[in-house]
């Protein structure tokens, strides 16, 4: 699929989906469970339906209601999966099904996309192996999946870099149903605000760990104790709202967002602070869970954000930025560059096609604000973020904007051109993969 975005607006209300991250923790959660757990506002589509295939090959009876999950776990040990699993495009998935799949009483094949199959996983292999696990990477000279992984789960001592706070998640959700204790040692922690969310659903599950939050560089867990079943509801995801909110920035727009969880622990809800001190014309209101924003202004420039925590906000403050008047810069991106794409490079190829100016150093990004955008051809890479990001920059080119491979956007945003589309923006949706 390809779609044609032309120069216009974005007007009226706009809900966002569930959160993919708290979608994937509930469903595999309910998956290591004993009984019944209800989900509430899943998103059904892209890595949650990877969620729910591992969920259902490890044995797990899932039904899909209206906006709703439930999911009857069957505790461990999980079952074998006949056919293994393939997590397709979802990173989170492949992480935290590569431990849990340490907990049936077999051999587990665990696979994914062409994307996945080059994403490293070797350190999350080494931390298994040190606790006694069999792990093993199936091609020779590689460090990504596809993987087979065996029974046993012992618990122990074990240390790895943070850089990936996947493989720190990954740990801790099936930790508390190894045989022994388990302390985890963590170096350089990244991307904090995800490991707080994991250890938020561990708890809503019933399990105790001990962390020293907020440093998230040591964690203590039991072993055999067991996740209870219960009713739960996801929250909207704050990783998608970047997007209609960035979107409504660059563009003549007067947007509403609805349906907001300000107390939530997602860490791209800082993408609204970073945009408010840029100058954005943005309001919260915690009491109804909206943000009004108003476009067509000019942003703040010098700012130099780090994104050690926010990984993913790259793409939509990079568009963001090309409204300021002068340089953004980013920093700390070198997990920013192994995501489903380097969103690093992509994101100043694609944009710079468009005739934005982009400079790359060795864990920087420039972005210069203040230049027209035009009419051009882009590229998604199969990256929904990057699909998404590059929609809200067309909104503000002087020409028409053609982004192809844009069905990605599927992965976290069901129905994101619709709903763009149902807002105002002028999008001509393709089935085709490329023009003729």
């Amino acid at each position: 699929m390809f779609v044609l975005v032309h120069k216009s607006s974005l007007q009226g209300k706009l809900q966002v989906p569930g959160s993919k991250s708290h979608t994937i923790r509930a469903i595999l959660l309910a998956t290591l469970s004993q009984g019944k757990s209800i989900i509430n506002n899943p998103l059904l589509s892209g890595d949650g339906e990877s969620a729910i295939e591992a969920a259902k090959g490890f044995g797990a009876k899932v039904t899909l209601l209206d906006h709703q999950l439930i999911i009857e776990g069957r505790g461990i040990p999980l079952c074998v999966p006949e056919k293994g699993i393939d997590t397709r495009n979802s990173g989170t998935t492949t992480s935290f099904v590569t431990t849990m799949a340490t907990l049936t009483e077999g051999e587990t094949f665990i696979t994914g996309d062409e994307q996945i199959q080059k994403r490293p996983i070797q350190v999350l292999v080494d931390a298994l192996r040190s606790m006694g696990s069999d792990v093993s990477i199936i091609r020779a000279n590689s460090l990504a999946p596809p993987l087979i992984v065996k029974s046993g789960l012992y618990g122990g001592k074990v240390s790895l870099d943070g850089f990936n706070s996947q493989f720190v998640s990954s740990l801790l959700l099936s930790s508390p149903l190894a045989r022994s204790r388990t302390e985890i040692s963590v170096s350089n922690p990244l991307e904090k605000p995800y490991i707080q969310m994991t250890l938020d659903w561990m708890r809503r599950f019933g399990a105790t760990v001990q962390s020293n939050e907020p440093e998230y560089t040591r964690f203590i867990v039991e072993g055999n104790q067991q996740y209870k079943s219960g009713r739960f509801t996801i929250s909207s995801d704050w990783s998608a709202v970047a997007f209609p909110l960035v979107a409504a920035l660059v563009s003549d727009s007067h947007l509403t967002i609805t349906g907001l969880d300000f107390s939530d622990t997602q860490g791209d809800k800082r993408v609204v602070d970073l945009l408010i001190e840029m100058g954005a014309d943005i309001s919260k209101d915690t009491i109804a869970g909206t943000l009004a924003v108003s476009g067509g202004k000019k942003l703040k420039g010098g700012l130099v954000i780090d994104l050690g925590d926010i990984p993913d906000a790259l793409p939509a403050l990079c568009v963001a930025s090309l409204c300021s008047d002068g340089m953004t810069t980013f920093t700390n991106l070198a997990h920013v560059r192994v995501k489903e794409s380097d969103r690093v490079l992509v994101m100043a190829e694609e944009l710079g096609k468009l005739g934005a100016k982009i400079t790359i150093g060795d864990d920087h990004m420039n972005v210069y604000g203040g230049l027209p955008l035009h009419e051009g051809n882009v590229e998604s890479h199969g990256d929904h973020r990057v699909a998404m990001a590059l929609t809200a920059a067309a909104l503000m080119a002087g020409g028409d904007v053609q982004i192809n491979d844009a069905s990605c956007t599927e992965v976290s945003y069901p129905n994101f051109f619709a709903s763009f589309i149902q807002a105002g923006a002028a999008i001509v949706i393709h089935d085709d993969e490329v023009a003729p």
